[in-house]
């Protein structure tokens, strides 16, 4: 058997931050209540619990991560931290689970200051990127970890440790596996493992950094309709960090757009795909094309040229944004044509690369893969949706 010392390495947290996460001293024994819908009652397992970021700063050796960030989460929604490496996502959400204090501001779990707390007081569950399960122990001793380290005065009796283990495993759909070690699952089994160690503890709040990362596409894909259908039955307020802009759009009831340490925009998916509050959430969020332009007179132009886009509240330089699958195709000559360089298959569109005319640019846009423009090498369009936005 492998000594703990052993079990976890090289996951971006120490061993110490991480067995936090399942020693939650002075809990009391859970209940025997079962994982059904949320009625939205303020249970005594506290899983309904609003966090807020107030004006925090995160300073490493004096360079600024975060930036005065504020974010409301509310109760029991699923938020998406997103945005590129580098941005600050992780590092709000060290700060929400207590491995990290800010330099300034606060860290609220409802009305209470939780800056200052400790991970086990914050009683908080944390799903990682690389599972970090114990390799030594089967299934079913992973998902009871949590509740058999506590103190003998608030420790469940064994037969409901296991009651309530076999009821998560139930939940995450793994019901007969309870006795496999780690390396027999594949890598969904282990993240669902790893979900159950969680949620076995009670959070007040689910944390989770990036936890499909090291799975491929297709399991992914199945894994967060997964995910998405155990939030909706469990209720937990849950802060899900994601670099995958589709992973965020399909999972979460809201994203938090993150860039250089600054919240960029938080909304719906639809909100903030629909009408993204700057050049870089466009560019950020789903496929885009930009142009720079000028507005003159109220319109729009490219190279002298007008674009058939009105303007009336916008002069100078600006920049055109646009989703490639929002365009449609006119004849005759226009600033929107040219030469088609290059086309390829994505799905079922064809994606075309497009030489302008009038201009060094270059655009993309999506046809039906089997319009038969796609065999033609000049080409037309403009814009159905598209933001303007000011030259930075």
């Amino acid at each position: 058997m492998l000594p703990t010392s052993a079990i976890l390495a090289d996951f971006g947290v120490t061993r110490a931050e991480r067995e936090k996460f399942m020693t939650l001293r002075g809990r009391p024994p859970c209940d025997r209540r079962k994982f059904g819908p949320n009625t939205g009652s303020n249970r005594s397992t506290g899983n309904k619990m609003d966090v807020r970021a107030e004006k925090v700063r995160k300073e490493f050796d004096r360079f600024p991560a975060l930036h005065d960030v504020s974010l409301d989460i509310h109760s029991g929604e699923l938020i998406a931290l997103l945005g590129p490496s580098g941005s600050g996502k992780t590092t709000l959400l060290r700060l929400i689970a207590g491995l990290e204090r800010p330099t300034n501001g606060r860290i609220l779990f409802g009305d209470e200051d939780a800056s200052d707390k400790s991970v086990q007081a914050r009683n908080i569950g944390f799903v990682f990127q690389h599972y970090a399960l114990f390799r030594h122990m089967s299934v079913l001793e992973n998902i009871s970890f949590g509740l058999k380290v506590r103190p003998r005065a608030t420790r469940p009796a064994s037969a409901e440790i296991r009651r309530r283990a076999m009821e998560l495993l139930d939940l995450v759909q793994l019901t007969g596996l309870e006795t496999r070690f780690p390396n027999q699952l594949s890598g969904g089994q282990r993240q669902r493992v790893a979900l159950a160690r969680a949620l076995a503890i009670e959070p007040r709040v689910l944390l989770l950094d990036e936890p499909f990362g090291a799975l491929d596409a297709q399991v992914r894909r199945e894994l967060r309709k997964w995910l998405r259908e155990i939030h909706d039955r469990t209720g937990h307020t849950t802060v899900f960090v994601t670099h995958d802009q589709e992973e965020a759009l399909e999972l979460a009831d809201r994203l938090c757009v993150m860039s250089q340490g600054r919240i960029e925009q938080v909304g719906t998916p639809d909100a903030v795909y629909d009408t993204p509050a700057s050049p870089f959430v466009f560019g950020f969020i789903g496929e885009s094309s930009r142009l720079p332009v000028t507005v003159e007179n109220g319109t729009v132009q490219l190279s002298g040229r007008n674009l058939d886009i009105v303007a009336p509240d916008t002069i100078g330089a600006g920049q055109l944004f646009f989703r490639p699958h929002d365009v449609e195709l006119v004849d005759g000559d226009t600033a929107l044509g040219g030469t088609i360089v290059a086309s390829r298959r994505v799905g079922g569109t064809r994606r075309l690369e497009v030489e302008l005319s009038h201009s060094v640019h270059r655009v993309e846009i999506d046809l039906p893969y089997d319009h038969p423009a796609v065999e033609r090498s000049q080409i037309g369009f403009r814009p159905r949706r598209w933001k303007l936005f000011p030259a930075s």
